[in-house]
């Protein structure tokens, strides 16, 4: 076994997850992620903690979503998550486009009928991660060994150190009121971030971590987002996604490509509509583009917003969390001619903090 594998695993359960003895835990990988699997349930065995692998497979998925357009709430999966204390997810299916002929509208009813479920493992202790397959190899453009390289590279990171840079952002957010992101002649929005929680993720439940995230104010997002970098949803590319928001609705919306898919993201439910969240990227370990959300959102010199959901810990009392099935990050560069503005003074120009040399 390649001794970054254990490395990783190492990581994911005593910094990610901090599993104890006698704990529950999901493990969710692909057939191709098995080494990671044996190490995480050696790991498990010496702390005392329950392991079960739960097998992901993207060509199942597929099967079972062709095969029927009806879906009812899988209640026996429901109980085996309330059971469930950790849950550890990790990417890396051997096609990365296996779910592209699945129509978009079956994808949004799947996912409405699996939404208490998706609410229930958020309300655990949970890891995402990567496995390096050469699949997502692929799909960035990349040798599996330079991929594997890449993956280890982010996930080995001194966290201590990226907790500790990022908390500086963290600490202008704390009392902040409104957030304002301009870049290039497209994007141009304001939202309120008032009584809500910024969030220092460096590590934890995404891994790799690298970005500090908040909510907005439901209904106070206004005006226009031009997110130029590209996504993968169900298998499919989403390029060019342009959206306007008038009182934290998406009220227009297009695609250079694949518009029907976003499309039926917005029309998934009431929520699908409205920001779930802001993030900002500062893993500048993460220096390239790959196609992979876990990654890209995290890159240094980007913002990435997402229609959808809201995690619960962003919402402050007295505020309401934006609920949805869905939660579909999108990313805007923000290395030129853009800047974050709090309250009205800018907190980073072109990609560069206001505690960085050379703002």
């Amino acid at each position: 076994m390649d001794p970054r594998i254990r490395e990783h695993a190492e990581v994911i359960v005593d910094h990610s997850t901090g599993i104890e003895s006698g704990e529950n835990v999901v493990i969710q990988l692909p057939p191709e992620a098995e080494d990671l699997a044996v190490a995480l349930h050696e790991l498990c065995g010496d702390r005392g903690a329950n392991p079960i692998w739960v097998s992901n497979s993207d060509r199942a998925s597929r099967a079972f979503k062709r095969a029927t357009d009806s879906f009812d709430e899988p209640s026996h999966e429901l109980a085996f998550f309330e059971e469930t204390d950790a849950f550890i997810i990790a990417r890396g299916g051997a096609n990365v486009t296996e779910g592209a002929d699945v129509d978009p509208e079956t994808n949004a009813a799947y996912n409405r009928a699996r939404r208490d479920i998706k609410e229930e493992r958020l309300s655990k202790t949970w890891c995402l991660t990567q496995a390096p397959t050469s699949g997502h190899a692929q799909l960035a453009g990349m040798s599996t060994e330079a991929y594997e390289n890449f993956v280890y590279d982010a996930v080995s990171l001194d966290w201590d150190a990226q907790r500790e840079f990022q908390a500086q952002l963290v600490e202008i957010l704390d009392d902040a009121e409104e957030i304002r992101i301009r870049s290039g002649e497209e994007t141009d929005v304001r939202m309120s971030i008032a009584g809500n929680t910024a969030l220092n993720d460096y590590g934890e439940a995404n891994l790799p971590g690298g970005e500090v995230f908040t909510a907005p104010v439901r209904e106070s997002v206004d005006g226009e987002v031009y997110f130029d970098l590209p996504l993968y949803r169900y298998g499919r590319e989403i390029e060019g996604v342009r959206l306007r928001f008038d009182d934290g609705q998406v009220v227009s919306h297009s695609a250079e490509r694949n518009e029907d898919l976003l499309a039926s993201i917005l029309d998934t439910d009431d929520g699908s509509r409205y920001l779930g969240e802001l993030g900002i990227g500062m893993n500048r370990q993460i220096d390239r583009f790959t196609y992979n959300m876990l990654f890209d959102e995290k890159m240094g010199d980007t913002v990435h917003m997402a229609v959808g959901s809201a995690y619960e810990d962003c919402v402050g009392e007295g505020n309401e969390r934006n609920e949805s099935a869905e939660h579909v990050d999108m990313i805007v560069d923000m290395s030129e001619d853009s800047v974050i503005e709090v309250d009205g003074e800018v907190v980073q120009r072109n990609g560069t903090f206001v505690f960085e040399d050379g703002f």
